[in-house]
């Protein structure tokens, strides 16, 4: 509070000396002139010395009024504008919170669609702080929100500059982080204007600027900055994982994508071999491969690959489910019989006709199945590596399961697991199909998406594909025996899926493998020697 001790002043004494009443009207100004008094209109008149007399009348009048920005109409202007800014930014979050799991029309977004979520509620975060602290402007606050505004535009101009990113964040990602930016830009000249409004109000109604802050405002000023902190380190964060998301951008997929679903995305296929004739004329059966819950190129083609070399087989192709690898993620929902269609039309755009060796482990299974059943005239064979059964897919869908892996996507963006594999020496092939892909968020939405309709569409999809499946197809089955072993209800389901045609060549329990059975001496031997089996009998 200003010092209010003093001497009075001279005008005043000789007033009170010649009987006349001060005059205390506040619509004239204090110099004169008879202009009408507005809100700055001083009541005190300026001091060189910085005090005020206690016993100048006019004090009574000053004290009368808070020293407060809110007295002048621009700084009011400016909270109306911050609060309608904050209802525009709250419902632009509703709407792509929303889109994670519903994809409104044209705003599918073919990265993971959290990157623009964060964006959104960093902007968020950012106008409640300004508009909770509004009347307190700090340096502390107008230089946090200049460098929140820097990372924020070096984040806009590497979106729009690489253009994989620019086509997988599309326009809900390139307006979001155009509007993070901009509202950092704008709390900037808010802060500005605040803190020239505090200074007009301190030497209207006081007579001189005031240095000193009070015990409250210091502990505003302290949790502001400690919020900004918080906040500039969350847009470093989001910009080191941006600039390694365009960093693995420019590593090229082998084979192509090929648009699907009216262009909304786009899938990744490749085949390795070329196509060869029986002595019928007929091409022979190419091995399509249906990776298990992660890429399919990451070590699942490895033992493939082998049985190609040794001449078990002659050819070879495989894909990338949506949001795995190079493929983009598809709109929400999407369901494991959505995924057959796509794939449908990958072949289909490719010109690779068949016929198919259908090959896959895990939940692959179950996406295998259903292209089984829904394209039986193309498919000669089906291999399932341990694979998922539609009795339970309840685990896949379990509610536990999807809210951690939307928690988990919704933190994706600021990507300290990836910046610290990335320091530690991870390449580009880890991040995108490697070991570490499970962290980049298109992957972690492509499995909240198998979540979200295990139980419902993908069960229905399976269950139908059952019903219509090809008695006459040649079915082999390989099992984990650890997985046998330590889960009963998981063995009877292995045994069901020796019934889903009558042409069973066999079903192999092998001892000493785990779930991925392809990575033990043992099961490798297996698989390519049933895989061969498959082919002649094809």
């Amino acid at each position: 509070m200003v010092s209010l001790w003093g001497s009075k002043n001279g005008e005043q004494r000789q007033a009170e000396e010649e009987g006349e009443q001060p005059s205390h009207e506040p619509s004239r100004q204090s110099g004169g002139g008879g202009h009408e008094a507005d809100e700055r209109t001083r009541l005190l008149p300026p001091r060189n010395d910085g005090y005020l007399d206690p016993d100048d009348p006019a004090v009574c009048l000053a004290l009368s009024h808070q020293v407060s920005p809110y007295n002048l109409w621009s700084v009011r202007a400016l909270r109306y504008v911050n609060l309608l800014f904050l209802c525009i930014s709250f419902l632009w979050w509703v709407l792509l919170l929303i889109s994670i799991f519903i994809s409104p029309p044209s705003m599918n977004s073919r990265g993971s669609g959290f990157f623009d979520f964060s964006y959104t509620t960093l902007t968020l975060g950012n106008l409640l702080l300004a508009l909770l602290f509004f009347s307190v402007p700090s340096k502390v606050m107008e230089w946090g929100s200049l460098i929140l505004a820097f990372f924020l535009l070096v984040d806009m101009i590497v979106i729009c500059a690489v253009s994989r990113l620019r086509l997988e964040e599309g326009w809900p990602g390139i307006a979001s982080v155009v509007w993070a930016t901009f509202m950092a830009i704008y709390n900037v000249v808010t802060d500005r204007v605040v803190a020239w409004g505090k200074r007009e109000e301190e030497v209207r109604l006081t007579g001189r600027r005031e240095s000193r802050r009070s015990l409250r405002e210091w502990c505003a000023v302290l949790t502001a900055s400690i919020i900004m902190v918080v906040l500039i380190i969350v847009s470093i964060l989001l910009t080191a994982t941006l600039i390694l998301r365009a960093k693995d951008a420019s590593l090229a997929p082998p084979g192509k994508r090929y648009d699907v679903n009216g262009g909304q995305y786009q899938l990744h296929f490749d085949c390795i071999g070329n196509i060869t004739y029986g002595l019928n004329g007929k091409p022979n059966p190419t091995i399509l491969l249906e990776g298990p819950g992660r890429p399919v190129e990451d070590s699942f083609t490895g033992w493939v690959h082998n049985a190609y070399k040794n001449g078990t087989i002659d050819r070879y192709c495989y894909y990338d489910r949506p949001g795995y690898a190079w493929s983009d993620n598809a709109p929400s929902p999407h369901s494991a019989g959505m995924t057959a269609n796509a794939l449908a039309e990958v072949l289909a755009r490719a010109g690779e006709e068949g016929p198919w060796i259908l090959v896959s482990a895990g939940i692959g299974g179950i996406y295998s199945r259903i292209f089984s059943g829904w394209h039986k005239a193309g498919v000669k064979g089906l291999m399932l590596i341990d694979s998922m059964h539609e009795d339970l897919l309840h685990n896949v869908g379990s509610p536990t399961r999807g809210f951690l892996l939307w928690a988990r996507g919704i933190i994706s963006p600021l990507g300290w697991d990836r910046v610290a594999g990335a320091i530690k020496g991870r390449s580009s092939e880890d991040r995108v199909y490697g070991p570490v892909a499970y962290q980049n968020g298109k992957f972690i939405k492509a499995r909240l998406q198998e979540n979200l309709v295990a139980e419902s569409l993908t069960k229905s999809d399976v269950s139908q594909a059952r019903t219509i499946q090809d008695e006459k197809t040649p079915l082999v089955i390989i099992s984990s025996g650890i997985r046998v072993r330590t889960d009963r209800d998981w063995e009877r389901k292995q045994k069901d899926l020796t019934k889903l045609t009558d042409n069973l060549l066999g079903w192999d329990v092998v001892n000493a493998a785990p779930h991925e059975v392809w990575t033990v001496l043992q099961g490798r031997d297996i698989l390519e020697k049933r895989l061969g089996e498959l082919v002649k009998a094809s």
